[in-house]
């Protein structure tokens, strides 16, 4: 049972919020704007391609790169994220330890898509939220791994 204090209660949501954030970059930029939104701390440890990403330069170089290899190919994609069952666990004042539930869908081109789409794939996602110098809560550490995924 989560028991928080109110101060704690008040950083749960504001962990919330970030990640959210994070998604919402994602799904409307394809993390081409990952900066822009302050989602992420300078040092974040980020595992994507199947590759840790070491600082937030190092993720950037990712999204533009693969954004990159997709408008050479076949497109850009469309994705959504979508969050659910997020658990937050405090390991110190400024220190967070988050889990959750990622489903995420993604399709060629530009929506709305009236045929079929199931989901690309199911993950467990481990994050880590630090609250920088300036008061803001940043994500520092970002993990994942699915359990299920489109064939």
């Amino acid at each position: 049972m989560a028991k928080f204090t109110p101060q704690q209660a008040a950083d749960v949501l504001a962990i919330k919020q970030v990640i959210y954030e994070w998604g919402d970059e994602l799904d409307i930029h394809n993390g081409l704007e990952m900066r822009k939104t302050g989602c992420l701390s300078e040092d974040v440890r980020y595992n994507v391609g199947g590759q840790w990403r070491e600082g937030l330069q190092d993720v950037e170089a990712f999204y533009k790169g693969r954004a990159e290899t997709m408008k050479a190919g076949a497109g850009l994609m469309t994705m959504r994220h979508i969050i659910t069952s997020l658990r937050v666990g405090f390991e110190a004042e400024d220190h967070a330890k988050v889990g959750y539930l990622l489903v995420f869908f993604a399709a060629l081109g530009d929506g709305p898509f009236d045929t079929y789409c199931d989901p690309l794939a199911v993950a467990d996602v481990k994050m880590e939220c630090r609250r920088d110098a300036d008061g803001e809560w940043r994500i520092s550490l970002f993990d994942s791994g699915q359990i299920f995924k489109r064939g």
